[in-house]
Parts: structure tokens; C-alpha cells; sequence
């Protein structure tokens, strides 16, 4: 790895989302910026990745915080 550390807030711009993973690889959230909090909006690529990664569709009722 890097000398240089880029903390997780520190790499994202406004708009962008991210998803957090924990170290065993396990999901543990993802971030939604504040501009689409009320709007239940998540790009296509990342409700690919919750589906075929982690077996999750958002149209199971899924918390988004």
C-alpha cells in the first residue's frame, strides 16, 4: 500500500456514493450524498454490484442509509 493514506471522505466528491466494505469483504453500507437521500436513487453499476456480489436488490425493501 501507499505511504500516502487517502481517508474515505477525503477521496469523495459531493455527489459521489461509496460503498463500504469491511475487511472479511462482508458488506456493511453504503453511502448516499445528501442530494439523493429523498430521492431512493442509486446508479445502475452499483445496484449491479449488490446483486451479483452480494445477492442483494434494493427492491427487497433494503435500508439505504
Amino acid at each position: 500500500m501507499s505511504e500516502h493514506q487517502i481517508h474515505f471522505e477525503e477521496s469523495m466528491e459531493d455527489d459521489d456514493f461509496g460503498l463500504i466494505i469491511s475487511k472479511t469483504g462482508d458488506l456493511k453500507g453504503l453511502f448516499v450524498p445528501k442530494e439523493y437521500e429523498e430521492a431512493d436513487y442509486v446508479p445502475e453499476a452499483i445496484v449491479q454490484i449488490l446483486s451479483q456480489v452480494y445477492g442483494i436488490t434494493l427492491d427487497d425493501g433494503a435500508t439505504i442509509h
